[in-house]
C-alpha cells in the first residue's frame, strides 16, 4: 500500500511546480493538461464545471501531474481553479540530512511564505521549522538526525 499527497492548487499548479523545482529541486515527472483530455460524451456536456472560467477548465490548466521531492512522489493539479488554494489542517514534513539542507530549504520554501516557527534546535533534533509556502501548503522540517 502507498499513500501519497494531492495538492489542488486552484489555477497555481503551473507556478507551484516552477516554485518546488526552484526551491526543493523538484522534478514533473508527469503532466497533463486539459487540453490532453479526450472530448466529454455529448450527454456529460452539461455537466461542465464553471469555476476555472467558463464552461470547464482552461485548457491550458494542468489537470494531472506527478512531482518527485527527493525520494517521494507528490500528485498535483489545478483543482477548480478557485484561484486561493486551501490547505488546513494537513503538512508535509520534509527531513533534511544535514542543517545546511534544512536552512537551504527552510528559506527557500518561506519566500514569499509565512514562517509559524523558525529553525531552531530543539531536544529531538538540531533543527526544526514551521512554514506556510506562498501557495499555502503547510511544511514541516526537521533534520533526521538527533541533536
Amino acid at each position: 500500500m502507498k499513500v501519497q499527497s494531492y495538492l489542488s492548487f486552484e489555477g497555481r499548479c503551473d507556478e507551484a511546480l516552477g516554485f518546488y523545482k526552484k526551491a526543493l529541486g523538484a522534478e514533473v515527472i508527469q503532466l497533463m493538461r486539459y487540453a490532453d483530455a479526450p472530448a466529454p460524451e455529448p450527454a456529460a456536456s452539461g455537466n461542465a464545471d464553471a469555476s476555472c472560467g467558463g464552461a470547464g477548465p482552461a485548457p491550458d490548466k494542468v489537470m494531472h501531474a506527478v512531482v518527485r521531492i527527493g525520494e517521494t512522489e507528490l500528485m498535483a493539479s489545478d483543482g477548480r481553479c478557485s484561484g486561493q488554494p486551501k490547505f488546513d489542517g494537513i503538512m508535509l514534513a520534509l527531513t533534511a540530512n544535514t542543517d545546511a539542507e534544512a536552512v537551504k530549504w527552510f528559506n527557500a520554501l518561506a519566500e514569499g511564505g509565512q514562517v509559524m516557527q523558525p529553525l531552531i534546535p530543539t531536544f529531538f533534533t538540531s533543527n526544526f521549522g514551521m512554514l506556510a509556502d506562498r501557495f499555502g501548503v503547510n511544511w514541516l522540517l526537521v533534520v533526521a538526525h538527533p541533536a
